[in-house]
């Protein structure tokens, strides 16, 4: 492909403005682990927000759900609830609130808010230190995978001669370039850099779904497309049947196992909320939210993650899905049964994209990748730094000497992150295996933890572990991570309570001090009990029916989002019209059930909330 001078021009002035930014903060960043890690708990909410809207727009991911809407139509707005996409919805709710009363600075530190410094407490410790470090690794080979084979397909110069090698040659370079930036600068370089990048994505991608709305006629999408593409409804069976215009479609369908769609969504949802109520993993969103100013803030900013991420990303995935239908089927067809379904991203915006906006565009998509890995490789040293050589190692070395240490352990995670990359042969199955796999291994013991009072350090650890022995060998199997996840999550409940069951509570006064701090609802009981003895004002959380309510609500509403701009692309313009009402009910309704009841911390446990700065 010929990348004309003024698109290199643009993406060059891109990555040195990134880079810039990185070097510029970085003095600011060095100057403690807190700044380094989590900005000083001083970053407005909206920029956290921008920050990790832009740090979830990843070109992995992008390539994904573009193919997912090719294949799926508009039933594929349902699927990436395999994450699951809604727990931004229970985060915004309630979780965010109650994590952010913690005060604490990684996933790892909230072990020991949780269960103490006992011996369970800190089997806990080292094994929520593995399963974040496991997680790294694996987000940060998926963003391996997808830069090579995106940044291969459009840069002219040959780095080698086997096309293999070359996407390898080129995600190195892009990798390198990255972490130069987000080592160097921490958290303070990944939001400001992350907020760039978002408006440069937003700008492209909208103009790319005004290209396909320019371009491509109701009528000509409905000629290309099979029958119950545009029907976002379902029943028992997905009923899209690819045989008159391409047959490889109707074999992913089959290999990806979503053909009984409503099994599928029962289980995506049996997962989804389970994984949604047990909180957010030990990576880049559990870190915004530490970095918050305020619990407060922390919700508002996993509020607007849901605005602004899903309106201009969807505008993108539908712009190149609907340019691929419309003029690309041809070529696709010529691929016979070996199409490679992930390739119709770079295929479009290659052959289909103007001069000028082509440079924005990859940019834009080149910011996606950079937000993404900037995010898992600033959350890596935060566990290998500040929980294992600070807590185990040397307690009171100086900051700076912390904070080079986090550079060496950056570099050496982008390193084995990449080599993983190397030997990973698609981006959908290493995202089953990670949202279904390892992350059913963390689903039993992190529900656990906020709600029951009796669930304790030895519980948590053996539940952990026996999810991660279960786990990691699916990577290697045939086994569907999806369809053992009820197993997988079954298995790790039962040693959970067995292994709580069988060893003594956690110390009281720890258990009183973290329920007077978070506040959650759930089995709580025997603490609130106690702590009533000193404090007889203090109340139980009662908002159990209204967060529900409001989960529910939410859900509604973030899918709403996600079909607005589908509807829009498609010209849809009876269905644009319903969803954008539904949309503004349910604002409102949020309105006054969410919103006008934020509040920093109960009034009753004013006098022991969490220092914010």
């Amino acid at each position: 492909m010929n990348i004309s001078n003024l698109d290199i021009a643009i993406i060059l002035v891109y990555v040195l403005l990134t880079m810039g930014i990185g070097f510029w903060v970085s003095k600011k960043a060095a100057a403690n682990l807190k700044s380094y890690f989590l900005g000083g708990n001083k970053l407005p909410w909206w920029t956290l927000g921008l920050s990790n809207a832009s740090g979830m727009f990843d070109i992995s991911g992008t390539m994904w759900m573009v193919y997912l809407l090719f294949i799926y139509g508009l039933k594929s707005i349902y699927i990436p609830w395999l994450w699951p996409s809604f727990n931004q919805i229970f985060m915004m709710m309630f979780l965010s609130i109650w994590l952010r009363r913690s005060g604490v600075m990684t996933g790892a530190e909230w072990i020991a808010f949780r269960f103490g410094s006992g011996r369970g407490a800190t089997l806990s410790h080292l094994v929520v230190v593995v399963f974040a470090l496991l997680s790294v690794l694996g987000f940060m080979a998926y963003g391996f995978v997808g830069i090579s084979k995106f940044a291969a397909s459009f840069f002219p110069w040959q780095l080698s001669n086997n096309s293999m090698v070359n996407e390898v040659y080129y995600g190195l370079i892009i990798t390198a370039l990255t972490t130069v930036y987000v080592v160097k600068g921490g958290m303070y370089a990944v939001v400001f850099t992350e907020v760039v990048q978002f408006v440069i994505m937003t700008i492209a991608c909208i103009m790319v779904g005004v290209i396909a709305m320019q371009q491509v006629s109701p009528e000509m999408l409905l000629s290309s497309v099979p029958k119950g593409w545009m029907d976002i409804s379902f029943g028992w069976v997905l009923d899209i049947d690819w045989s008159a215009q391409l047959m490889a479609a109707n074999d992913k369908i089959n290999a990806d196992g979503y053909s009984l769609f409503t099994i599928f969504i029962m289980l995506v949802l049996f997962k989804g909320i389970l994984q949604s109520m047990a909180g957010p993993a030990p990576n880049y969103d559990m870190q915004r939210v530490l970095s918050a100013r305020s619990p407060r803030e922390a919700a508002k900013m996993s509020a607007i993650v849901n605005v602004v991420m899903l309106f201009p990303r969807y505008m993108l995935v539908t712009g190149l899905t609907v340019l691929a239908l419309a003029f690309f089927m041809d070529d696709l067809r010529a691929m016979g049964p070996d199409v490679d379904f992930e390739q119709i991203l770079p295929f479009v915006i290659r052959d289909f994209i103007p001069s000028g906006l082509l440079g924005l565009l990859l940019a834009g998509l080149l910011a996606a990748f950079m937000s993404t890995f900037a995010a898992t490789t600033n959350a890596a040293p935060a566990y290998v730094v500040n929980d294992i050589y600070k807590r185990y190692i040397n307690k009171n070395a100086a900051p700076k000497v912390y904070v080079r240490l986090s550079y060496a352990v950056s570099v050496l995670f982008v390193v084995l992150g990449t080599a993983i990359g190397l030997y990973i042969p698609s981006l959908n199955s290493l995202i089953v295996w990670i949202v279904s796999a390892l992350y059913g291994s963390y689903a039993a013991a992190n529900l656990l933890k906020w709600y029951w009072w009796r669930f304790n350090g030895f519980g948590y650890f053996y539940g952990m572990l026996a999810g991660l022995v279960a786990a990691i060998p699916m990577a290697a199997t045939d086994v569907s991570p999806l369809h053992a996840f009820p197993f997988l999550f079954l298995f790790c409940l039962v040693v959970c309570v067995v292994s709580t069951l069988l060893t003594k509570p956690d110390d009281m006064g720890v258990l009183k001090e973290f329920y007077l701090k978070t506040r959650p609802w759930g089995f709580w009981k025997p603490v609130l009990e106690e702590l009533k003895k000193e404090k007889p004002e203090i109340e139980k959380n009662s908002s159990f029916g209204r967060d529900s309510f409001n989960v529910l609500v939410g859900l509604v509403w973030q899918t709403s989002l996600a079909a607005l701009p589908i509807f829009l692309v498609i010209q849809q313009w009876n269905n644009f019209l319903i969803t954008a009402i539904v949309i503004a009910t349910t604002s409102l309704i949020l309105k006054f059930s969410w919103y006008d009841n934020l509040e920093d911390f109960p009034a009753d446990g004013a006098s022991s909330s969490p220092t914010v700065s």
